[in-house]
């Protein structure tokens, strides 16, 4: 019987440092994170937070310079190749681009079976066709022989996406990695592939790292899942969908859902805009001192936020916040003594 408190993947105070010629660049600063079975995590933020950079080091894509990362308890680098060849079977990517993720010189048949060929979990031609059909129509691609033998340019890019994803399952991963894998895709084929994800999700129990910009996406996709929001390398908040969405802390989150369309227009006429004190992101070659977000930050206290880096503290139950401010409101609340009753 399989552990069910231990995460698949999880990361531990992560730092990805890159050395250029205007100095460091700490893409990523310390981020804690762990995904489970069957749930979703989805990393949230501006384009330029560090979100794929943490996803690309997290799937062994690329080395890190510091911290910590386990899959299934175990440090990737204590793995030795029968431990590292597990680790790359069970944790597959989905890339963003689904024009640029295909080769353009294979057919989807080729493409889908490339793994199976090389690990020889296929025998032959004819098993790796009968593998690529059944994949296909997995991810809703009907009837899977007639794409076989085609090429990435005759499909559109709602199918080739699909075909990324069918690629992505023929090594029957236990967690997928989709880096903004509906962002270049239209409205209704974006719910239709979300949606095949979260059939994959509650079918095969695949754990899911989902990255994105859009919070209507996450919210659409990780109900029931979690939501980090990364800001300039670090989490400035995490915790359950409905609570971040609902009942954001930090004023990072709620300028990320001020931003969010809404398509009723009473909705939207009647909902408060947030307006940030500055448009401008920092650099991260030359950080502000303090927390990062703080020269846009609407709730901007001297002394306060531009003094020491705020460490990611729990809030309340499994909200986790980064922020001065809010925390210290939170905590004034909470040692407020209730009114007696009359």
């Amino acid at each position: 019987m399989s552990d069910t408190t231990t995460p698949l993947l999880a990361l531990e105070d992560l730092h990805q440092t890159f050395k250029t010629k205007r100095g460091d660049v700490p893409a990523v600063a310390g981020v804690n994170l762990e995904v489970h079975a069957g749930k979703v995590l989805c990393l949230v933020g501006e384009s330029g937070c560090g979100k794929t950079t943490t996803a690309r080091a997290a799937a062994g894509l690329t080395p890190y310079t510091g911290g910590t990362i386990r899959f299934r308890g175990t440090d990737l680098a204590t793995l030795d190749k029968a431990g590292r060849q597990t680790f790359r079977e069970s944790v597959q990517y989905i890339h963003q681009d689904p024009y640029a993720s295909l080769n353009p010189v294979r057919t989807i048949v080729a493409s889908i079976t490339a793994g199976l060929r090389k690990h020889k979990k296929v025998k032959n031609r004819a098993q790796a066709r009968e593998a690529a059909v059944k994949l296909l129509e997995q991810v809703e691609l009907t009837p899977g022989e007639s794409y076989l033998d085609k090429y990435p340019h005759q499909l559109s890019g709602g199918q080739r996406q699909r075909v990324a994803v069918a690629r992505a399952l023929a090594m029957n991963p236990k967690l997928l990695i989709a880096d903004e894998s509906t962002s270049m895709l239209d409205v209704s084929i974006r719910v239709s592939l979300l949606n095949t994800l979260g059939k994959l999700r509650d079918d095969l129990g695949v754990g899911f790292m989902f990255i994105t910009h859009d919070l209507a996406v996450a919210k659409y996709f990780a109900w029931d899942g979690e939501i980090a929001v990364m800001y300039l390398g670090k989490v400035v908040e995490q915790g359950p969908t409905p609570q971040i969405i609902n009942d954001p802390q930090h004023p990072y989150t709620k300028a990320l859902i001020s931003a969010v369309c809404e398509p009723d227009p009473k909705m939207a006429r009647a909902r408060k805009t947030l307006t940030l004190r500055s448009s401008e992101i920092p650099s991260l070659t030359d950080l502000p001192k303090g927390c990062a977000f703080h020269p846009r930050c609407p709730a901007f206290e001297p002394g306060t936020c531009d003094s020491d880096v705020p460490p990611l503290e729990v809030l309340k139950g499994e909200r986790r916040l980064a922020c001065p401010v809010t925390a210290r409101d939170h905590s004034s609340a909470a040692a407020e003594p209730e009114p007696s009753p009359q």
